[in-house]
């Protein structure tokens, strides 16, 4: 790792933290995994840019994460640089009925901007426990909402650190699946353009939305959320369920007796447990239903 004393030259010249052997446990919502060689934590575009364009020159794996809420990090970590768009790359500003955000920004934090300017159109977002450019990255939604309902437009670098603006129009938003699904292209800041509406009223809504999510979902356990994607013509959790695979364990992971559609982490889940729990339910759910179901968390490897 010969290059490490030049990384950390450079995010000292940047302003961006960077921590060592850093445990990614502690960065992501189901709280497993390994160490990375590194994590570094952007603060600006511009750092963004210079520090891709110098990982991608030495050969160097990198990947990225905001809040975790939706990956899954192997037992033995990644090997590579892991850029972290989070707190310090979240800016949110608005501008008539659009918010701008910084991809870093927690989408819940942009509903509340929005509720504060009397804005409507992403209460059925609020709860999702991620930030604004992970949700755009994957069309994040619930309640009949997603992003593809709000975005106008997005800021994104290529994997050469280049700059580029994308409209809605050529983002190829569907089922949890945008055009940077699946690619290390990175998205830098989100607008998204809402209606004028009543602060109250939004305000009962959000807390309407996370009524129901805590009445249905196991939030007080480590998880990544939905953990399967919705199959065409059924629901994941009601196949989980009628395959009688509620409350199933391995090791420290189980799914959820209060949602089969969450896999969750009872405290000591490794990440080999909750490969191995997500691989016995899509054998069992296609042996005796026919749908196979697909992960919804990215591997981060």
């Amino acid at each position: 790792m010969s290059y490490m004393k030049e990384l950390t030259e450079l995010c000292g010249r940047l302003g961006c933290r960077i921590t060592p052997e850093c445990p990614l446990s502690g960065y992501d919502t189901f709280k497993i995994g390994g160490p990375c060689r590194a994590l570094v934590s952007i603060n600006s575009t511009e750092a963004a840019s210079e520090l891709i364009r110098f990982l991608r020159s030495g050969g160097i794996k990198y990947g990225i994460i905001g809040r975790g809420s939706n990956i899954l990090v192997p037992d033995e970590g990644f090997d590579g640089i892991v850029l972290l768009f989070g707190g310090d790359f979240a800016d949110i500003s608005v501008d008539g009925n659009r918010i701008i955000c910084q991809s870093g920004a927690l989408l819940a934090s942009a509903c509340v901007h929005a509720q504060q300017n009397s804005l409507t159109g992403m209460e059925n977002l609020f709860g999702i426990p991620g930030t604004v450019g992970g949700a755009l990255y994957m069309n994040a939604g619930a309640y009949g909402s997603e992003m593809a309902d709000i975005v106008v437009s997005a800021e994104y670098l290529d994997t050469e650190g280049q700059l580029h603006t994308i409209e809605k129009a050529d983002m190829e938003l569907s089922y949890r699946h945008s055009i940077f699904s699946g690619t290390n292209n990175v998205i830098t800041s989100v607008t998204m353009e809402l209606s004028a509406g009543d602060s109250s009223a939004v305000k009962d809504a959000m807390n309407e939305c996370m009524r129901k999510r805590s009445a249905k979902q196991p939030l007080d356990y480590p998880s990544a959320g939905s953990t399967f994607k919705r199959p065409e013509g059924s629901y994941a959790s009601l196949l989980i369920e009628q395959c009688g695979l509620k409350g199933m364990t391995c090791g420290g992971a189980m799914v959820s007796e209060k949602h089969s559609g969450f896999v969750i982490n009872k405290g000591f889940a490794t990440f080999a447990d909750v490969s191995e729990l997500c691989d016995n339910i899509i054998k069992i759910v296609k042996e005796k239903t026919g749908y196979t179901l697909e992960l919804e968390p990215v591997i981060l490897k």
